[in-house]
């Protein structure tokens, strides 16, 4: 049901910081340089194309640079379908591509060399971490009730072992799970009843329905039907 190992054997004992999703609805795209200078609860200072900013959560630039979640660690920002998130400090190109359908999103690495990106469950905004290793969707307690997932009453009671112990775990069926222009409904998932993983896995009951390629710095998924 749900294998404890993803691009890196460490991967339920880290905390995993940073979204990376880069995504089009099939139209060109300008590129921007956008720049973290400040960072605060909910708000955040930006340099876009040398201009400078103080956004609140749901504001944007001129530009069309949006700011979708912030905190002490980064800034989550979009900008014409593209969703990254930024560290304090970075200073990234982005845009200037096209996509070559509406169901292809591609998931870049992250500065610890991971495939993270961000979507959402049941219409909440989730980080996922992309794990070929997982079997199902895992998140851990905190983040399925967070999503208002009742696994103890609406999921199937198991077990899982992960590097240490063999942790209490309950299955249960997302309504929706969508990463950038792709939704799929009724995926599977499991809960562990504990702190781990740290950052949702995007696992194979998701997965499993795209076509997946590894081109080394990014992956590109695509529907299958």
């Amino acid at each position: 049901m749900y294998a404890a190992h993803s691009y890196r054997p460490s991967v339920l004992s880290r905390c995993l910081a940073g979204a990376l999703l880069l995504f089009t609805a099939g139209a060109n795209v300008c590129a921007a340089d956008i720049e973290v200078l400040a960072l605060f609860r909910d708000q955040a200072v930006i340099r876009v194309d040398g201009q400078r900013y103080k956004l609140a959560l749901g504001e944007s630039t001129p530009e069309g640079v949006r700011l979708v979640s912030a905190d002490a660690a980064g800034a989550v920002l979009e900008h014409a379908g593209d969703t990254r998130r930024y560290p304090l400090g970075a200073k990234l190109r982005v845009g200037g591509y096209r996509q070559a359908d509406g169901d292809t999103v591609r998931v870049y690495r992250d500065p610890h060399g991971m495939f993270t990106t961000v979507g959402s469950i049941n219409g909440l905004p989730v980080s996922f971490l992309v794990d070929t290793g997982a079997s199902s969707v895992a998140m851990n307690a905190a983040q399925a009730r967070r999503l208002g997932i009742d696994f103890r009453v609406e999921g199937e009671r198991g077990s899982v072992m992960t590097a240490s112990r063999a942790e209490p775990v309950y299955r249960v069926m997302l309504d929706m799970v969508r990463i950038g222009n792709i939704q799929l409904r009724n995926v599977e998932a499991v809960v562990l009843d504990g702190p781990q993983p740290q950052q949702t896995l995007l696992g194979m009951s998701f997965l499993g329905r795209l076509d997946i390629q590894n081109d080394g710095e990014h992956l590109t998924l695509r529907r299958k039907y």
